[in-house]
């Protein structure tokens, strides 16, 4: 993937897909990193301009002393504009990253035109908040190897695991890869953030979209998300957990898309 300078840190992206057709631009998970939508990329670049973003501390990305989701939007902005992406980009978040793209669109009206988030909630319980927490520290004491099944077992349901021996392992292989520094950070902002005050302000059109087997954000929470956002529409992808780009491509597709048309 080619690099670009971010306020002087190496970022890692890519792009395919004609400029002519509008930007889109996709942003991954806690759990995974912008390969995730190797599979997924391609079909929207058939009328877009793809772009995928590795987070920092993820592939290429140089990590950063980033300690809120607040500081990931930023980042994000930053990066949008050193690509020179225009306002009439579109934004996919899926977990993590669509927390931080939901703060991205709060923090900065008008810079993308419409926003899709997955698998996401307005903000976590307090058992919710727990795990993050655990995470965290585990991999401040034992690196990134310490977490990679727990990882999993939030990513996916047991029954795609079963079925997708090699997906696991890929998805394993590539997280190992993150920074622990930057994993532990990202996991304290998620169990930091609480956005149900400021969602009523959201003026963007926005899709939350989650995965009806979803136990790591559960769909009760994200049905009410799209509740307090005005104008947001909510809808369910049946047979996906976490990961919808791997469990349920096709329906993932069609759903961003009719948001999009």
């Amino acid at each position: 993937m080619p690099m670009i300078d971010v306020t002087g840190q190496p970022v890692e992206y890519h792009q395919c897909g004609p400029a002519s057709g509008g930007d889109l631009v996709l942003v991954h998970s806690l759990l995974t990193d912008a390969s995730v939508f190797e599979g997924i990329a391609p079909v929207f670049a058939r009328t877009s301009r793809v772009t995928t973003i590795n987070l920092p501390g993820y592939g290429a990305s140089a990590a950063r002393p980033l300690d809120s989701i607040a500081g990931y939007a930023a980042f994000l902005r930053q990066a949008l504009d050193a690509l020179a992406l225009p306002p009439s980009t579109d934004l996919f978040g899926n977990g993590f990253g669509a927390f931080v793209a939901t703060v991205f669109a709060l923090d900065n009206p008008g810079r993308i035109r419409r926003l899709v988030v997955a698998d996401v909630n307005a903000g976590f319980p307090e058992a919710g908040r727990i795990p993050f927490g655990v995470m965290a520290g585990k991999v401040t004491d034992g690196g990134m190897e310490t977490v990679l099944d727990a990882a999993i077992g939030r990513m996916f349901p047991e029954a795609f695991q079963q079925a997708n021996p090699a997906v696991v392992a890929e998805r394993k292989r590539r997280l190992a890869g993150a920074d622990p520094a930057a994993f532990a950070r990202a996991c304290r902002a998620l169990a930091a953030l609480d956005l149900a005050d400021r969602l009523p302000s959201l003026a963007t059109p926005t899709l939350v979209l989650c995965g009806e087997l979803d136990r790591t954000t559960p769909p009760e929470l994200a049905e009410q998300m799209a509740a307090l956002i005005p104008g947001a529409r909510y809808a369910s992808i049946p047979g996906s957990g976490h990961c919808p780009m791997l469990e349920q491509p096709e329906a993932l597709v069609a759903l961003v898309e009719g948001a999009l048309a």
